[in-house]
């Protein structure tokens, strides 16, 4: 297990440091920088004065230069200081990090809750009235973008019913229940599908069949053996999901001004700061990884087919 879990360390460290030289080089390529902006709305600024500002950045600098200056300050712990605040970027963003992860909690949460009984259900009865609406409201729910959904529930819950807050007003649940409805809408109608497949492919297996014709009841095939089975994928499919959620907020988040990390990201880019993006862009990469690393090492542990070919190639 350790020279497995080694191994794909081993594998991840490229994916992160092609990341932040991807991220770094398309907003150098941006076409202007966090000084045009801060000094674009404040009417005629000497142009020695913008090129002295610059020049304090390191902004006048080669680009490559730029990249292992930086690079260097990530991998001492240093990620520079923000160009619009002058404050730490760490901090700022650690700051702002608890927000996020309790959407993205929460939103887990209410998928879970959401798209595994619908996507059993939508599965035992297949081809029936019940599967067929539930499939709609799938495909209604896959195919309405967040942006459209939060408003449309700003409207509804907020303006019209008044009973949660238009903008959010803390870590609070009141505050937290609009932002997290509109991803977990989403998420449980992609998500309910792929568990109705996953149900429905071991329902067709010669076991499930076996059992059948045996006498065992329906319910406990379904509830001791296709549920068991299928649990492991649907597992995955989850844990693959956090990281694509946590990524996913930004929008979600400035709408309802929640103060997490995807709101400090749409701000910073609006702004160009360089230092709180590169910030956004390492830490949501470094926790999808992860997430991804610990996803296939929940497959190692509980699939014992996938364990024993590990063993047979090591």
């Amino acid at each position: 297990m350790k020279k497995y879990i080694f191994h794909r360390i081993l594998q991840l460290i490229p994916v992160l440091i092609g990341i932040t030289f991807l991220s770094f080089a398309m907003m150098r390529l941006a076409g202007s920088d966090a000084i045009t902006e801060l000094y674009g709305d404040k009417g005629a600024v000497a142009q020695e004065i913008i090129d002295a500002k610059r020049a304090e950045l390191g902004l006048d600098k080669p680009f490559f230069t730029q990249y292992l200056a930086w690079l260097g300050g990530l991998l001492r712990g240093d990620m520079g200081v923000s160009y619009v605040s002058g404050k730490d970027v760490f901090g700022t963003f650690i700051s702002k990090l608890p927000a996020t992860l309790l959407l993205t909690a929460l939103s887990i949460g209410m998928t879970v809750v959401i798209s595994i009984p619908l996507g059993i259900l939508a599965a035992v009865r297949q081809d029936k009235f019940t599967d067929y609406l539930l499939r709609f409201f799938s495909f209604l729910g896959n195919s309405l973008p967040n942006f459209f959904v939060a408003l449309l529930f700003m409207e509804i819950f907020s303006i019209e019913l008044k009973i949660f807050p238009v903008i959010s007003q803390g870590l609070s649940i009141k505050s937290a229940v609009l932002p997290t409805l509109t991803l977990a809408l989403a998420m449980s109608a992609k998500y309910m599908r792929q568990v109705r497949a996953t149900v429905l492919e071991e329902l067709s297996k010669d076991y499930v069949t076996g059992a059948k014709a045996r006498g065992v009841p329906g319910f406990l095939v379904l509830w001791k053996s296709v549920l068991k089975s299928a649990m492991l994928t649907i597992l995955t499919l989850l844990s693959l999901s956090i990281g694509n959620l946590l990524g996913g907020t930004a929008i979600v988040e400035s709408i309802f001004m929640w103060d997490g990390v995807g709101k400090l990201a749409v701000d910073s880019i609006t702004m160009r700061d360089y230092p709180m993006i590169q910030a956004y862009v390492v830490w949501m990469a470094v926790i999808y990884v992860a997430v991804n690393l610990m996803t296939d090492l929940l497959y190692h542990t509980l699939d014992p087919r996938i364990r024993l070919g590990v063993v047979q190639d090591g």
